[in-house]
């Protein structure tokens, strides 16, 4: 007896329902690239933030975009203790890798703003901070490296590619420079939560 087998050939419907399946899994790897970086997985850590934050380690991250355009991948490094609602009491870094050029003085007025859109600002307080983050913006290329870190009852201390750009030694000025990110009031509330590692 000769024994036949019939290859099985999926319909049409189930061909376009796998098709489907396999195309928005494709779509929402590409949609949501900051995942994989929130999660800390292969991140090496920047010796300037291994330098100034003890036991440093990736608490979370993501890439901001503007209008569809990609700025900075940004990561939180922190110590032992996790950042929460509470975060400006310990050393931290910000680490901002750009996508895009952009121009010093604009990041230092742009960043300027978003501070003033924390707290109530004086207009000395603000002509001092804007000169301060212009002397160490300076105008960036893609691939560059801007660091913060947080120093606690201190002030804030910036590096660019790893190397010292200098300090803001004023505890507000810190406190507000890294509420931008980290503040409740962050204008960019998702962008918070990726940081500190929550849930989308």
């Amino acid at each position: 007896m000769k024994t036949t087998f019939a290859r099985h050939r999926p319909s049409r419907r189930q061909a376009l329902a796998t098709l489907t399946v396999a195309t928005a899994t494709t779509v929402a790897a590409l949609a949501w690239p900051a995942l994989a970086t929130a999660q800390g997985q292969g991140a090496a850590v920047p010796p300037e933030v291994a330098a100034e934050v003890p036991g440093a380690r990736q608490q979370g991250g993501d890439l901001f975009r503007y209008f569809g355009f990609r700025v900075y991948d940004i990561r939180l490094w922190v110590g032992e203790r996790a950042v929460d609602q509470t975060w400006d009491d310990r050393p931290l870094a910000l680490a901002l890798t750009y996508q895009r050029k952009l121009v010093g003085a604009q990041i230092a007025e742009r960043s300027l703003k978003e501070m003033q859109g924390l707290a109530t600002v004086s207009a000395a307080d603000a002509e001092r901070w804007l000169l301060a983050m212009k002397r160490l913006f300076p105008d960036v290329a893609e691939g560059d490296r801007l660091t913060g870190v947080l120093r606690p009852g201190q002030g804030a201390r910036f590096f660019l590619n790893g190397q010292l750009r200098g300090d803001v030694d004023e505890p507000e000025f810190a406190r507000l420079f890294f509420g931008i990110w980290l503040a409740p009031g962050s204008s960019e509330p998702a962008l918070r939560n990726a940081l500190l590692g929550r849930q989308r």
